[in-house]
């Protein structure tokens, strides 16, 4: 007898067993109507606390993948409180072994856009990635959250992303011990601001830059170089090339000229 995971996730919409739940997430773009058969199981699934706790956060990610409101309510509920769900370290980031759930359901979000343009569900996706960014500062995204924001997330964020920030600086220059890399994951957000403003994200990387980051954070903060103009640009490749390290300096060299 198959359980409902194994109904909802273990098994592709053509019948057959699917070895791998994110096999199916991703076909449910391909066949939303489907998918959309589902919905109804995977919320109970991501509803009963019998059910097993991997196999819930699982539930999640597919139904923020597939843009349905229930997912993305979910994660924004969740992130008021975020290592009181029962699937908080089921799964681990390589790097430190810290939860990395919420890195799992920004990746999600970031894939329904299609799906939320298409369910009218965009301004839910938004208003998730804003309780997402305003996590930056306690949990772990797995060196992904800046990548995954397109401009007009960012847009629409900015005030979340700005707050973040100054919050994460103000632990880190107090000592604060964090159980992942804080300064380059804020680092990441700010470069994500280029997207829409190349003056306040050198402004916000300047800031981080001031607590004597890791070669990890400037490398990081490199890349944004290559997406700025103008004063902003010298201004940022300046410091880098003032704290950084050989490695640094080397990407720098690597996109100038501009």
């Amino acid at each position: 007898m198959t359980t409902p995971y194994e109904e909802l996730l273990g098994t592709g919409f053509d019948g057959t067993p699917a070895d791998d739940p994110y096999d199916v997430i991703y076909d449910g773009h391909d066949e939303p109507g489907r998918a959309l058969e589902r919905v109804p199981g995977l919320t109970a699934l991501l509803g009963d606390p019998g059910a097993d706790d991997a196999e819930r956060m699982l539930a999640l990610v597919a139904l923020v993948s597939w843009a349905e409101p229930a997912g993305y309510r979910a994660v924004v509920r969740a992130a008021a409180d975020p290592r009181a769900t029962p699937w908080y370290g089921c799964s681990t980031d390589r790097w430190f072994s810290a939860d990395r759930s919420y890195g799992l359901f920004a990746e999600a979000a970031a894939d329904s856009r299609e799906l939320a343009e298409q369910k009218g569900t965009t301004e839910l996706r938004t208003e998730t990635f804003r309780a997402l960014i305003g996590l930056a500062d306690r949990e772990g995204f797995d060196d992904r959250l800046g990548d995954l924001l397109e401009a007009d997330v960012v847009r629409a964020c900015l005030p979340e992303i700005r707050e973040v920030i100054a919050r994460g600086i103000a632990a880190v220059a107090a000592g604060d011990r964090f159980h992942f890399d804080v300064e380059t994951q804020l680092a990441d957000l700010a470069c994500a601001v280029t997207r829409v403003d190349g003056d306040l994200a050198v402004d916000l990387l300047l800031e981080l830059l001031g607590n004597s980051p890791s070669g990890r954070t400037l490398r990081h903060a490199a890349g944004a170089v290559g997406r700025l103009r103008g004063p902003a640009r010298e201004a940022l490749a300046a410091r880098l090339r003032e704290t950084g390290n050989a490695y640094v300096r080397e990407v720098l060299e690597g996109l100038e000229p501009a």
